[in-house]
């Protein structure tokens, strides 16, 4: 009962961690790369730029002997940076060449690709209680946040990569932590250095495309440069945070307690930036938190039904403990006769 008690807590503080710090970044990269900012305009070489802070935090723990290093062969490290990479470049380009609306859209259908490949990959179904919750939430989040929605073919073509690789991503981190037995933060300072070297490599390549900008063209201010530390630093906890609730829980928790960024975001925004917050966000956002509500009803739901069959297995009944109880005594009578 108490591991339980401390399980249950830090699963709330990985989650936690993991939505401030998702929050604190947006909040942070807002400021540094928006026009009445600091026009910092490479989203990619930022990115770059997160997994060098986060890969040389992984090299001083393994230093120091904090953090242990367990092996995981290189190939399957490449393959999982490069379907990593895929994600942040599919979605810089989602951003890119479609509408606000369409690229909220493709970031909503992540939820159902999750299932469907866990389902495909790991043979995993669902109850109609989550199902029911997934839907709620993803009527919530589209409502508060989708608006006009433009396609084009190179947009469409960008999102589908961008959601297959996310929820790829997100499915292979749960799947490599068991299958090699290895922490969250042991396997991200294995993947971090392969981002940040391709990364930091293409990026400022893929970011002059994305916007016609020059890295080094960039003057660098001091608040700059302070915006793009606090980023790198924010980048750290995000990026631990994410993996370890991936490891604890599974993708398709992770997407839909995610949506609670988008809510604080909005909030946020409204808050600090003086974002436009109308009747069709705040409906939009109380619908959502209700998915989120139900979806962790049905999940606690799921658990005890998959439960309740093992118990029964390994608790008798009333009945099982009588004729087990006669059975010994016949028994008991029986040594006694053959004894006299």
């Amino acid at each position: 009962m108490e591991s339980e008690k401390k399980s249950s807590v830090s699963d709330v503080g990985a989650w936690a961690m993991n939505v401030v710090s998702s929050v604190g970044i947006i909040m942070a990269n807002k400021q540094l790369m928006s026009a009445n900012g600091y026009s910092f305009t490479f989203a990619t070489t930022l990115t770059g730029f997160h997994f060098a802070v986060t890969a040389l935090v992984g090299m001083v723990s393994n230093a120091t002997g904090f953090s242990s290093s367990k092996h995981v062969p290189l190939w399957e490290l490449i393959w999982f940076s490069i379907v990593a990479n895929m994600s942040i470049t599919g979605m810089n380009l989602s951003l890119m060449l479609n509408s606000v609306g369409f690229y909220q859209i493709s970031k909503l259908s992540m939820i159902p690709v999750v299932c469907v490949m866990e389902w495909i990959l790991h043979n995993k179904r669902y109850s109609k209680e989550v199902k029911m919750s997934v839907v709620v939430v993803v009527i919530g989040v589209g409502v508060c946040t989708v608006t006009d929605v433009k396609v084009n073919a190179k947009g469409f073509l960008c999102a589908c990569v961008a959601v297959l690789s996310t929820s790829l991503q997100q499915i292979s981190i749960g799947s490599l932590q068991k299958k090699y037995s290895i922490g969250s933060f042991e396997l991200l300072s294995k993947t971090a250095p392969i981002q940040a070297c391709s990364l930091l490599v293409l990026g400022p390549f893929c970011d002059y495309y994305l916007s016609g900008n020059l890295l080094l063209d960039y003057k660098y201010t001091s608040g700059a440069i302070f915006f793009i530390l606090l980023s790198c630093s924010l980048a750290v906890f995000c990026n631990v945070s994410q993996y370890l609730c991936i490891g604890r829980f599974s993708a398709v928790s992770f997407q839909v307690l995610g949506h609670m960024k988008t809510v604080c975001v909005l909030t946020l925004g409204w808050l600090l930036f003086d974002s436009a917050l109308t009747l069709k966000n705040i409906m939009g956002m109380l619908v959502a938190v209700a998915g989120m509500l139900i979806y962790s009803w049905a999940v606690e739901v799921e658990k005890s039904n998959t439960k309740s069959p093992h118990a029964a297995k390994n608790s008798l009944t009333e009945e099982e403990l009588r004729l087990l109880k006669e059975g010994m005594e016949k028994a008991d009578v029986e040594v006694g006769q053959s004894k006299a």
